[in-house]
């Protein structure tokens, strides 16, 4: 799907309210905090600018169920979607807070990994790795390279971290809904897969476990992916714009 001008204005205010909001639960997490507290702000900054949460009722394909929060929060071993509750953040925890908005429209979607306080090296470095992984795959998203590139960028950064890419999930198109086509593997070849085209509008979120890239789908709540061997994860995303030069990067203030 291409973009004209008058969308990519819409997209670009987007991404930069949904920054914001992200910047105000980031800010909020500390040691204490629960995780319908930071639903709670999330849904409050969005609603205030008028806009909707994108996630907030959205049935993925192949759901039996609406998802039920404003922000997905996943904490240590979970990948993504989790749903916040009444769970305490402690010092030494990892959070990935993903979140999106509609506004006028259009959606936007980005996410980050945050230390609870202090947290271990090893942490610190799977956080570190996932977001370098994240601007690699930016970097690689440009008119006339094809979706394995984005791959093969995630890949070159991870393969000599010790660390492992979860290869079941990825980023996709974004903008008239949630999730669009295509799909954009975390991993790939060079040269091969889609052409990238000018006006074309991706979610690009590398997941990077600590341990195993086995994966598994909560069979309580139906949307919470966490890793297999209870290790912990870290994910990243932003929205992006590809233009005929380096990508735009859309969710930032």
């Amino acid at each position: 799907m291409i973009y004209n001008k008058e969308e990519i204005e819409i997209l670009r205010e987007a991404g930069k309210r949904l920054a914001y909001v992200l910047d105000e639960v980031e800010s909020s997490i500390v040691p204490g905090v629960t995780t319908s507290q930071l639903n709670e702000i999330a849904d409050s900054f969005i609603r205030k600018k008028g806009d909707k949460p994108a996630f907030l009722g959205y049935r993925p394909e192949g759901s039996i169920s609406d998802y039920p929060a404003t922000l997905c929060v996943s904490v240590n071993d979970e990948i993504v979607h989790g749903i916040p509750g009444e769970r305490i953040l402690k010092e030494g925890d990892i959070i990935g807070i993903d979140l999106g908005l509609k506004h006028k429209g259009l959606f936007v979607d980005s996410a980050r990994t945050i230390p609870v306080g202090e947290v271990d090296q090893s942490s610190k470095d799977m956080i570190t790795v996932t977001e370098k992984a994240l601007y690699a795959a930016i970097g690689a998203a440009r008119g006339g390279a094809h979706i394995g590139d984005i791959g093969a960028a995630v890949e070159s950064v991870v393969e000599d971290s010790g660390f492992t890419i979860v290869e079941e999930l990825g980023g996709h198109g974004v903008g008239h809904n949630v999730h669009e086509d295509p799909f954009i593997p975390n991993y790939g070849k060079a040269g091969t897969g889609e052409k990238l085209i000018p006006g074309m509008v991706l979610a690009l979120e590398p997941m990077i476990n600590e341990g195993s890239e086995d994966i598994a789908l909560s069979m309580e709540d139906n949307f919470t992916f966490s890793t297999m061997d209870g290790k912990r994860s870290a994910h990243f995303e932003h929205t992006i714009l590809i233009t005929d030069g380096a990508p735009e990067i859309l969710t930032k203030i």
